[in-house]
């Protein structure tokens, strides 16, 4: 059986941070599943092509790989995704100097690297009105998290940070409390960042 706590299976309840510096197979695999999209679409936006995107991945995730021992997410104002967004730009900028004659993206794909700081925020924004890249990354981590816990803990936590519905009207549906379902829907919510790789 699944826990409530989402302690069971691959997502332990640590975050996927710790788990890359501590070796866990499951969490490179999660890992690749989670941010592997992100990084080609970066790299789309950059410019690559389709090659280039798996050669540039390729480097991205040996990158963290050699440096996941140095991302501190206590750090203020540190996101695993705005440091993995950091090594990608790198990888990028160098694949663009080592193919210049290849990259269709040119000095067009630097300048634009140039000008984009951490794209996400510090905070996991989870609204239904969320799209592109930030909803395809939630929906991945969401998709990793819920066999992890109980159904109901599931439908408290969706519904109330997706839906929109009040804790009173989820406890009443669930019978839970709604201090229940305010407490999971916070433990879910840290959960979440903890599967994207931050505190």
């Amino acid at each position: 059986m699944t826990s409530t706590d989402g302690q069971n299976g691959s997502s332990s309840g640590l975050s996927l941070a710790i788990r890359l510096r501590d070796g866990s197979p499951d969490a490179w695999r999660e890992l690749v599943d989670l941010y592997g999209p992100l990084v080609d679409s970066w790299c789309r936006r950059a410019g690559l092509s389709e090659p280039a995107r798996a050669d540039v991945g390729q480097e991205v995730f040996l990158s963290v790989h050699r440096g996941i021992a140095g991302f501190d997410a206590k750090r203020p104002g540190a996101t695993f995704r705005g440091w993995l967004w950091v090594i990608a730009r790198n990888a990028v900028l160098v694949w663009l100097r080592r193919n210049k004659e290849l990259a269709t993206g040119g000095s067009t794909a630097q300048d634009w690297l140039a000008q984009v700081a951490d794209p996400w925020g510090h905070d996991v924004a989870l609204d239904p009105q969320t799209t592109g890249e930030t909803a395809s990354l939630l929906h991945r981590a969401l998709a990793q998290i819920r066999p992890t816990v109980e159904p109901t803990t599931w439908d408290a936590f969706w519904n109330t940070t997706v839906l929109g519905q009040s804790a009173t009207e989820v406890a009443g549906e669930l019978g839970l409390s709604a201090a229940n379902v305010r407490k999971i829907k916070s433990r879910m919510l840290r959960r979440l960042r903890q599967q994207l790789g931050d505190r």
